[in-house]
């Protein structure tokens, strides 16, 4: 399935109304240790580009960058390790966001039902737990907050680790925006992952949009 490149896919996000990591985009390590600076240290730097869906298993991600130096030296790097067959690159620069919780939500279209928003726990407890919820496209305030409320760890979305307890509206927002792409004929599916919890409000820190053929 075809996707958009992670810059074009939280572009989209955004627009919808779900709130992401602050980022940019730069064409060379220069520009990227610029953009680096204007963000503010630290940073993560990936390989970005429409080809490129699964940047981690190819080591095209680099976290905790603390310097411009490390950041330029990062991005040469992630350069010079794009295939031909990877096409148009760009290297994306994102605030280093920090939490003790991860969730994951998306967008899926079931070939029976439709689409359907998704929502679970994400992070290293995403295979142990294996607490996933799903809603029907289009969703309201009320189904989203119900959507929520499925999750069977309630507990994580409480006060945690010092931690504010989730925010349910700001995580319904993220829910409802995913709900408005799926009205977007061009769009298969969305990824967000991980969500990271940030003082209670759900930050996306990755994107991927899977359109169909005709997009």
């Amino acid at each position: 399935m075809p996707t958009l490149s992670e810059a074009d896919s939280r572009r989209l996000a955004e627009a919808a109304g779900v709130a992401v990591s602050p980022w940019a985009t730069a064409g060379d390590p220069e520009a990227a240790g610029a953009a680096a600076e204007a963000l503010g240290l630290p940073v993560v730097v990936k390989l970005c580009g429409a080809t490129i869906a699964h940047k981690t298993e190819r080591g095209l991600v680099r976290l905790g960058l603390g310097t411009v130096a490390e950041v330029t030296a990062a991005a040469a790097d992630l350069l010079d390790a794009a295939r031909p067959e990877d096409g148009e690159v760009e290297l994306l620069v994102s605030s280093m966001v920090r939490g003790n919780r991860e969730l994951i939500a998306g967008l899926v279209h079931d070939e029976q039902f439709g689409p359907c928003v998704m929502l679970g726990v994400g992070g290293v407890l995403a295979e142990a737990v294996a607490d996933v919820a799903f809603r029907l496209a289009p969703l309201d305030r009320i189904d989203a907050l119900e959507l929520i409320g499925d999750l069977g760890t309630q507990a994580l979305l409480g006060e945690f680790r010092g931690e504010p307890a989730v925010d349910r509206d700001a995580l319904a927002d993220t829910l409802l925006a995913l709900s408005a792409i799926a009205d977007d004929p061009a769009v298969r599916a969305v990824d967000l992952n991980p969500l990271i919890v940030v003082d209670g409000r759900p930050v996306a820190v990755d994107a991927l949009v899977e359109t169909g053929d005709a997009a």
